[in-house]
């Protein structure tokens, strides 16, 4: 399939992505009815352990550093994971995240970390994806996880090499790097992605979805979250994106990575319908449902049932 690279160079994503706008959007609209799934996954993430997180990201509430009146919350028991999971897969997802504001995943004897492959085992139980999001990872703990049943591991770039010093200053890029390599060495798949929104600049944008893109394979999820200012970040004062620059970002995932699942994540309740599904005609298959993603509010039940019905409409009058 020559559509699929794993060669792309910051230039050409930048390219792409500055480019005209009406023929971006016509070929990440081929591409995605080519190789993407015509569904809409629907995902819902719980925070199972909330706040008191040692990095400085400065776009988050659950980091120490900031005082953003945030309650921290301990690991949760396995059982209200279980309820969550039950009720997420009676709501229509198929598809459960777990994230807990850590720095690493607790050590392999430590009891948290057992308690956390209850969890996975409980989830896969139910026959939902499980996906965690919970700081950086060994390759022998993501073995384990995988083995109690864990499919995904959410790890963000977040933006480019270049300007995420300007982002989060107590790990490094290669750090997030490493745990994505170790994810892939486990056999666990791969969901990480970016947020738009953190000061950067549209090479910053293209360079983080071409370092996505030369992993080989493609990250099979890969997550575009709008910037959400939170009170007491050190970013809560930054500008809101333009949603063309969203929608570029979304429609140039789709042409750098066409197999991939485009999630629209945090930020989304920002979007009108309309704008929402300009983003599913030309790259996003997935969306997180569910009042929370994490700590930030997120669309209500009852628009996403609306904008699901008329997802399915348009997927059924392009068949």
């Amino acid at each position: 399939m020559t559509d699929i690279r794993h060669d792309w160079t910051a230039d050409e994503a930048l390219a792409l992505l500055a480019g005209p706008l009406e023929p971006l959007l016509e070929k990440a609209h081929d591409l995605h009815t080519q190789y993407a799934a015509q569904d809409m996954q629907q995902c819902v993430l719980l925070s199972i352990k909330t706040g008191a997180c040692p990095e400085n990201c400065g776009y988050c509430s659950q980091s120490a550093h900031f005082k953003t009146g945030l309650a921290t919350e301990p690991l949760v028991p396995v059982e209200t994971v279980v309820k969550a999971a039950k009720e997420a897969r009676e709501g229509g997802a198929n598809r459960f995240c777990m994230g807990a504001a850590w720095r690493n995943v607790p050590p392999e004897n430590d009891p948290r970390f057992e308690r956390l492959l209850s969890m996975i085992r409980a989830v896969a139980a139910e026959g939902m994806e499980v996906c965690c999001t919970l700081g950086m990872a060994t390759e022998s703990q993501l073995v384990k996880m995988r083995e109690a049943g864990l499919l995904a591991y959410n790890h963000n770039l977040d933006t480019s090499r270049e300007h995420y010093p300007s982002v989060v200053t107590t790990r490094t890029y290669d750090d997030r790097l490493n745990t994505l390599k170790s994810a892939r060495k486990a056999g666990v798949q791969l969901c990480s992605g970016g947020i738009i929104g953190l000061g950067e600049a549209p090479r910053d944008r293209a360079a983080m979805l071409a370092e996505l893109a030369r992993m080989n394979p493609h990250p099979e999820s890969v997550p575009i979250n709008l910037l959400v200012p939170i009170e007491g970040t050190r970013m809560e004062t930054n500008s809101a994106v333009p949603f063309e620059d969203f929608l570029r970002t979304v429609a140039t995932a789709r042409v750098l990575m066409p197999e991939s699942r485009v999630r629209l994540s945090a930020g989304r309740n920002t979007l009108t319908e309309a704008q929402q599904l300009e983003c599913f005609a030309v790259g996003a298959n997935s969306i997180f449902v569910g009042e929370k993603l994490l700590t930030t509010d997120n669309v209500d039940a009852e628009t996403d049932r609306a904008l699901k019905s008329k997802f399915d409409s348009a997927a059924e009058a392009t068949v």
